[in-house]
């Protein structure tokens, strides 16, 4: 297939829309598959450097496609002396896929997901069921990858890897920390905790309490009740605690006190930083000098209580062993099997690539519980 696709650049770094333009197709390499996009979501990151520009991935240059999930079908394998390394992976399935092509190692337009067509490792590639929606599954990719980084690589809580079947409910399970238990991230960390054996301790606000012990956690607490920190505490110390996840503003603060006074491992992985989008230059200076505040400060704390804290890239999946275990091995076998879903939900904003810079406004606004879904099943350029 030699056919270009349509796709939609970051024609500037001073804030200015996205806009549809051709781009070329880029057939699979080696251990790589091409997607048929047919959904797309809208992550922070999107936003955050359609407004900071070159504050933000400078590595990038202009113009450039962003995204990084997909949902669709394979359109194409690519071989080695006519064998395919991928077999796991053939045209025509169904995949929900992470784009890396924003990653400063990659780099690369080709691998992004704002397009009709991806590029991307088959090791970030999962099959989905016929029953799950390309738009419910473009949900999962970056939100998933940052969860099982925190939890499973080797160089954050290390835990044990998770199986695609029900765990017992025993109490002698070790315990592991999740702030921000109805966010994204926290959506499937509490998902893959479960999976994993672990009881799973989080926060959340009151009406999304439900929700999240839906999702597998034992316990639920208030984020925003100041009197959280310390019910965790009491309840984690008759617990061996695996360590925690921190998603969301003053997360990383309230975890580094949670393990550092619980028996068990004093490790946080870190899942987001405390920055809103700035509106203007003066606002960007502002925001940098508060982070370099705020790092300092969360860092000396850390050190004086002896906890160490690590930020995750989600896009560290396609270095190491967690790729394919999670993407080749669980994933398809769990949302097959009910074991695992995907979540939070969807919401559709529009349909076709002209819709990205609706989608991206619309994030900007706010969403609970929701991810920001563009449907592409409708609009077919090809």
């Amino acid at each position: 297939m030699t056919q270009p696709s349509h796709a939609a650049y970051l024609i500037d770094k001073h804030a200015k829309p996205l806009q549809v333009s051709e781009a070329p197709y880029t057939p699979p390499r080696p251990g790589d598959v091409v997607i048929r996009n047919y959904a797309i979501a809208i992550n922070p990151v999107d936003v955050g450097k359609q407004i900071a520009g070159d504050a933000m991935l400078p590595w990038i240059k202009y113009p450039f496609i962003l995204g990084n999930d997909v949902s669709g079908t394979v359109m194409g394998v690519g071989e080695v002396d006519g064998a395919t390394p991928t077999s796991h992976l053939k045209p025509g399935d169904r995949v929900v896929g992470l784009a890396v092509g924003t990653t400063k190692e990659l780099n690369k337009s080709s691998n992004s997901a704002f397009q009709q067509y991806t590029l991307l490792g088959s090791t970030l590639v999962a099959k989905i069921p016929d029953t799950l929606s390309f738009e419910s599954a473009c949900v999962l990719p970056l939100a998933l990858s940052t969860a099982a980084c925190g939890l499973f690589m080797k160089d954050f809580l290390a835990l044990q890897y998770p199986v695609a079947r029900e765990h017992n409910n025993a109490d002698t399970r070790p315990a592991v920390v999740i702030w921000g238990g109805s966010t994204s991230v926290g959506s499937n960390a509490t998902q893959l905790a479960k999976a994993a054996g672990y009881e799973v301790f989080t926060t959340a606000s009151p009406k999304n309490f439900e929700y999240v012990k839906a999702l597998g956690a034992s316990h639920v607490w208030d984020y925003q009740d100041p009197r959280t920190v310390g019910h965790l505490i009491e309840a984690l110390k008759n617990k061996t605690c695996a360590g925690a996840l921190a998603i969301g503003k003053g997360s990383l603060e309230a975890c580094i006190t949670i393990v550092a006074s619980v028996p068990g491992r004093r490790f946080v992985s870190q899942a987001t930083i405390p920055l809103d989008p700035p509106k203007g230059t003066l606002a960007l200076i502002a925001t940098v000098i508060n982070f370099i505040w705020w790092n300092l400060s969360v860092t000396i704390k850390a050190r004086l209580k002896g906890v160490t804290t690590k930020f995750i890239w989600g896009s560290d999946l396609m270095k190491n062993e967690v790729g394919p275990m999670i993407n080749n091995e669980f994933l398809p076998e769990a949302l097959a099997n009910g074991t695992f879903v995907a979540k939070p939900d969807p919401q559709v904003v529009g349909k076709g690539l002209e819709s990205i810079q609706t989608g991206l406004d619309t994030y900007k606004q706010g969403v609970s519980v929701k991810m920001i879904v563009i449907s592409l099943q409708e609009t077919d350029h090809a």
